[in-house]
């Protein structure tokens, strides 16, 4: 049972430290991480293969 808890405790702290920006910040969101947003990628000519494949 207290490994249970243990687990509980140090997986809902996992969270809470992950999300801190999300939380705790006014306004904040999750980075997009997708490729057609990058500029880099762009610049390079990189595209997401989901969107070659829906929007031919």
């Amino acid at each position: 049972m207290k490994i249970l808890f243990l687990t509980l405790i140090l997986l809902f702290l996992a969270v809470v430290l992950l999300g801190v920006k999300i939380f705790f910040v006014k306004g904040g969101k999750f980075p997009n991480t997708h490729i057609h947003d990058n500029p880099e990628m762009r610049k390079r000519g990189i595209k997401c293969a989901r969107d070659d494949e829906f929007f031919k």
